[in-house]
Formats: structure tokens, C-alpha cells, sequence
């Protein structure tokens, strides 16, 4: 998956199925929360992306944008998967939980405050963005809950690694080749 603007030059490549991890970035709390999310969810992760410089909005969007292109694309139909996922994730003080639903349908219900406005070189502002760029572009709904937590970096993780692995439980094969739903597919 490519996606070029005059804002960001990314290449993106996912497996389902695992696989290498590789993450370069501008933003390193964005590189440190990708290789969470791959780790977490099983997926083999390639990202190699800049953006303009100008304050990482442009590029975490984009990313997110290019993370759910690349989703919808490798779930393809649908046919024999899960399709649900939903797990709460303790980190320290931090407790998020995480519902994702495969179904074609995108939606983004992200419910985590930050005290800080940066963690790293990541204004806490676009994580948020970010979850709704990649539901809005895989097709699918994402439900990030806090229910504890004040560190904000543990609630960034926290979230990152509730959505993996939700994410995980949602793709998982099931054995048959049956769409997961009673309309006959996922749209």
C-alpha cells in the first residue's frame, strides 16, 4: 500500500497472518505505538513514512489512513472469520478497553483522556485521529474505552495494545468459509 500527498509519502505493508516488523516514521512515539499494535495483534507490519514537517498531523492521519486501506484490503470478504473482538487491557494504572466488529460499517468511539498534550514527540491530540482514520478507512467499528488510568502514556499504550488485541480476536479464522453475518456479507 502507497500513499503519496504533497503532506506524506507512505508505503505500508500488512499480513494478517504475521510475519516481520518494521516501523520508520517521523514520529517516534507513533513508531513505538505501531510496533505495539503489530506485536499485539499478530500482524506482520511494514512502515516507512514522512510527512511536511509542520506538526505530525498530516502524517499520523495519513498513516492511519494507509493502516486501514491496507486492513480492508487483506480482510477481503470477510469469509471465515471472527468477525467481534473485545478485551480490556491493563497497563499499570491505565485500563482501556477495546471492541472491534469487522462489519463493513465504520465507526470510531474513541473515549481515552490525556493529561499531557505530548507524549514524546506525539501530540496526544491525534491519537484519537489516528483510531478514527483507521476504522474509517478499514470499514469497521473500533470502541476505545478508558475505565482506570491517569498516566498518560500507559492510557496511549493501553489503547494502542486493546485495539491489537481486539483486532486479533476479530480476524481470527474461524474453519469455515462462511460470512460472518445472517445478510451474507460484510458492506
Amino acid at each position: 500500500m502507497a500513499r503519496s500527498t504533497k503532506e506524506t509519502k507512505i508505503e505500508l505493508s500488512l499480513d494478517l497472518d504475521g510475519g516481520p516488523v518494521a516501523i520508520a516514521t517521523d514520529i517516534k512515539f507513533l513508531d513505538h505505538m505501531l510496533e505495539s499494535f503489530a506485536k499485539h495483534s499478530g500482524t506482520g507490519l511494514s512502515v516507512r513514512a514522512s510527512g511536511d514537517g509542520l506538526d505530525g498531523h498530516h502524517l499520523v492521519e495519513d498513516v492511519g489512513i494507509a493502516l486501514g486501506s491496507a486492513i480492508y484490503e487483506a480482510l477481503g470478504e470477510k469469509r471465515g472469520i471472527v468477525r467481534f473482538g473485545s478485551l480490556a487491557v491493563p497497563l499499570d494504572d491505565a485500563l482501556v478497553l477495546g471492541s472491534v466488529d469487522l462489519s463493513g460499517r465504520a465507526y470510531a468511539n474513541f473515549a481515552v483522556k490525556f493529561g499531557v498534550e505530548n507524549l514524546g514527540d506525539l501530540k496526544t491530540e491525534l491519537v484519537g485521529h489516528f483510531f478514527h482514520s483507521v476504522a474509517e478507512q478499514g470499514r469497521f467499528n473500533l470502541h476505545l474505552l478508558q475505565l482506570a488510568g491517569t498516566n498518560s502514556h500507559h492510557l496511549c499504550e493501553a489503547s494502542f495494545k486493546a485495539f491489537a488485541r481486539s483486532f486479533a480476536q476479530a480476524k481470527a479464522r474461524t474453519g469455515d468459509a462462511d460470512v460472518p453475518s445472517t445478510k451474507g456479507l460484510l458492506a
